[in-house]
């Protein structure tokens, strides 16, 4: 079985956006913890950039289903929180380019 490397969530995780923003949801800063077992079974802690986005059950879902494509992936859990509150400070450097802030 093939070993899931953070770099291949990470590189799933770059293909999920938030409807409303033209950024993924890692870049965003969206992302707060990511495990990867021995089974490679895969949790993921994230948040939305607002707790009351009507989108963010649709985003978890395409993140677990995205990150489930994975050759070798076993279980997905994402899990959405709150605490602590997204800000503007999350977003990588990246992410600042693709929205033009410097």
């Amino acid at each position: 079985m093939a070993t899931v490397t953070e770099e291949q969530v990470v590189e799933a995780l770059r293909e999920v956006f938030d409807p409303e923003i033209p950024v993924n949801v890692y870049d965003l800063g969206l992302v707060y913890g990511l495990d990867i077992d021995e089974k490679n079974n895969i949790g993921v802690t994230m948040t939305l950039t607002a707790p009351g986005c009507s989108m963010g059950p649709q985003i978890a879902q395409n993140a677990e289903w995205r990150i489930a494509e994975i050759d070798g992936a076993g279980d997905v859990s994402v899990e959405m929180v709150f605490d602590p509150p997204w800000t503007p400070d999350l977003i990588t450097e990246e992410g600042k380019k693709l929205l033009g802030i410097d």
